[in-house]
């Protein structure tokens, strides 16, 4: 697990029981053992099952945890999909924890498998963008991959991305060339993403070297099907489209050629898949 997740889990579980479990502590009785199942109460895609583990591991080594769907895998509503036994109080110090981990990382993946499943057959992939909850950034990314999508950059740090407020404006496009080269000198790894919203930029960016990426922002589907027109069949840049996209325009905008389709409501705006710890005996 990494060290961000750990103390992830480490916040959630000391903001949620502080001093002690009290009503665990006071009403359940210390040698009372129970077998229960995390349970779906609604259809979706599983995510979050290796970190529920880590949550009960935390809580008490004590807790057997069996996981019994794969994350990523789709589950019917009252799919049984792990099975915890041990100390009861120490299941349901853990309950509110595993599940609120559980639920948001499903809802992003059962959220991202209905995007990607409405562009199968096209070339498009779905991307997620950094409009996350913050410090849940590698979860929700995490859960985003287990839905079908791909990530996008994780932060600043890992990929440019120039947009209109860096640099890019009117008689600046040779600005951009020359910092390219310079970032490119200093970070030959690291990839440049240049946001257009006209087609005449679109045209003016292909000439720049350096360019991995187009970030078609808000275009209609005629200028994106002519963006990819222009791009011609060249391999570099890669056309990314974003802006508005929901379910029910994402098949249209894939159908226009482009590679990519960012999505920022599979992160920014997700439900949370409905889940539960239900008992099935105490002894």
């Amino acid at each position: 697990m990494e060290k961000t997740v750990e103390r992830l889990i480490d916040a959630a579980l000391e903001e949620d029981i502080g001093a002690g479990d009290l009503t665990s502590l006071y009403f359940v009785p210390a040698e009372r053992r129970a077998t229960g199942f995390i349970v779906a109460r609604e259809a979706g895609v599983l995510s979050g099952g290796e970190v529920a583990l880590e949550v009960f591991r935390k809580v008490d080594p004590a807790i057997d945890v069996t996981l019994l769907v794969a994350d990523g895998d789709r589950i019917s509503e009252g799919a049984y999909l792990i099975k915890v036994e041990g100390p009861a109080r120490s299941l349901l110090t853990a309950e509110r924890t595993v599940l609120n981990f559980m639920q948001r990382m499903s809802g992003v993946a059962s959220a991202t498998r209905r995007y990607v499943d409405e562009v199968r057959g096209s070339s498009a992939e779905i991307l997620d963008t950094r409009k996350t909850i913050p410090g849940w950034r590698l979860l929700d990314k995490r859960a985003v991959v287990h839905g079908g999508g791909g990530n996008h950059r994780m932060g600043l740090y890992d990929r440019v991305m120039v947009k209109d407020n860096h640099l890019v404006a009117e008689g600046r496009v040779d600005e951009l060339q020359e910092a390219i080269r310079r970032l490119k000198a200093d970070h030959p790894a690291v990839e440049v993403e240049v946001e257009a919203d006209r087609l005449d930029q679109v045209t003016a960016f292909l000439e720049v070297e350096g360019v991995d990426y187009l970030l078609l922002d808000n275009m209609s589907l005629g200028e994106l099907r002519q963006a990819v027109v222009l791009r011609g069949d060249r391999k570099n840049p890669r056309l990314e489209a974003s802006g508005g996209v929901t379910l029910d325009t994402v098949a249209g905008i894939a159908k226009t050629g482009v590679d990519f389709i960012s999505v920022g409501a599979i992160t920014h705006s997700v439900k949370a898949l409905d889940l539960a710890l239900d008992f099935v005996n105490r002894e």
